[in-house]
């Protein structure tokens, strides 16, 4: 069987009580002088979670294990909602059309990429958006609001706006957007333990993800 990507929603109720959040992978090599030097390996974070965690009921417990098994384990991905970023907004905030850049026209560039920016100080992160939901993409094109399916589609598969002729941003035009995501994850485990009389007991079965990166 070929590894797909299901368009499928873990169970919501149980990864909004996971854990788990961003891994950078950094090379530190110590010199004689006693000095070191500090390489990213990654250009991109990559999340990792335990849903485990916000497993509290054998109903919980049956459901992910059903949703494992549809899954086949490891072999096909699907959409995971992180509780503590998964908005273009800050927390608390509504989303706005304006919440994040996603570039400048240039007359003729129709596709524009979603993205969340973190920081702005010193060293902004751009992050890639691949797993936008479905109707929450709302988009700017010079602080003025695009209307959805008339000026502009989006690839909620991808995270890809696309601008329809006759509404492709001028030159020098900002695109902005706001929107709540999805993370792409798959398990990473091809064995789940579901002990049932230590869950009773009150032990965490573990249940890892990991992020999808393309």
């Amino acid at each position: 069987m070929t590894a797909a990507f299901h368009e499928v929603l873990f169970p919501l109720d149980v990864a909004l009580g996971s854990a788990g959040g961003p891994e950078r992978r950094t090379e530190i090599v110590a010199l004689g002088s006693g000095r070191e030097e500090r390489n990213a390996r990654w250009a991109h974070s990559r999340r990792r979670y335990d849903a485990g965690y916000g497993i509290k009921t054998f109903e919980a417990l049956s459901e992910v294990v059903a949703f494992f098994e549809e899954r086949r384990g490891r072999l096909h991905g699907f959409r995971w909602r992180d509780r503590l970023d998964h908005s273009s907004a800050a927390p608390g905030v509504a989303v706005s059309p304006t919440d994040q850049a996603l570039g400048v026209g240039d007359g003729e560039t129709a596709a524009f990429a979603l993205k969340k920016t973190y920081g702005g100080a010193y060293a902004p992160y751009a992050r890639p958006i691949v797993k936008p939901v479905p109707g929450s993409v709302r988009v700017a094109v010079a602080g003025v609001e695009a209307e959805a399916g008339t000026a502009f589609t989006v690839d909620t598969a991808a995270g890809t706006v696309t601008f329809l002729p006759g509404h492709v941003p001028d030159i020098g035009e900002a695109v902005t957007a706001g929107f709540t995501f999805d993370v792409p994850v798959r398990f990473d485990t091809d064995y789940l333990e579901a002990d049932l009389s230590a869950f009773a007991a009150g032990a965490i079965p573990k249940i890892p993800l990991v992020e999808i990166k393309s």
